[in-house]
């Protein structure tokens, strides 16, 4: 533990991070980040830094993106003292919603996100904790927009880089932050 205080945050997230082979499906390395969750001085170095890079933003709002978005989402939003919204796959939400369906990787999904969550105007943070395809951070943006709301920009904890997912986001798509690059 005494090194580890010493590495970045970069360095202590991938150390924390588990690769599971053939997770999903034969042939992909899925980087596991529950081992993160596990540990509450870095967890709470991870909320501190997100919190501290957005702190002078104006953001109205956080949306988390189902499940694991919402880890980290939620407590910024508390630190932030604004609103958290949920982002859920396909019949999670209780009330009226918008929804989009989008391409994955390996499959189609559904998303949802209440109607009354987002006001017309509003700023939105997008977190999620990988960036990937980029297919869910879009449809998250797609949503935000149906609702009138703004994209203030996107948070990942980490990004597979070498599947590109950076380069499809919507505009504001330089601001852009995540922690861990793989």
């Amino acid at each position: 533990f005494y090194f580890k205080k010493y590495m970045t945050l970069e360095q202590q997230i991938k150390s924390a991070i588990v690769d599971v082979h053939d997770f999903p499906k034969p042939g992909i390395t899925y980087k596991d980040i529950t081992p993160i969750f596990e540990n509450p001085q870095l967890s709470a170095r991870i909320i501190d830094e997100l919190y501290n890079i957005y702190k002078d933003h104006k953001i109205d709002a956080v949306t988390g993106l189902e499940s694991r978005g919402f880890l980290f989402g939620m407590p910024l939003a508390v630190r932030l003292e604004v609103p958290f919204i949920l982002i859920r796959k396909k019949n999670k939400l209780p009330r009226a919603v918008h929804r989009i369906s989008y391409q994955l990787e390996y499959g189609e999904s559904t998303v949802e996100m209440h109607t009354d969550a987002v006001k017309p105007g509003q700023r939105i943070l997008i977190h999620d904790d990988v960036l990937a395809t980029g297919g869910t951070a879009t449809a998250a943006a797609n949503l935000i927009k149906m609702a009138g709301g703004e994209i203030a920009g996107f948070s990942f904890l980490t990004e597979l880089s070498f599947l590109n997912g950076r380069n499809v986001l919507p505009a504001p798509s330089e601001q852009i932050i995540t922690f861990a690059t793989f």
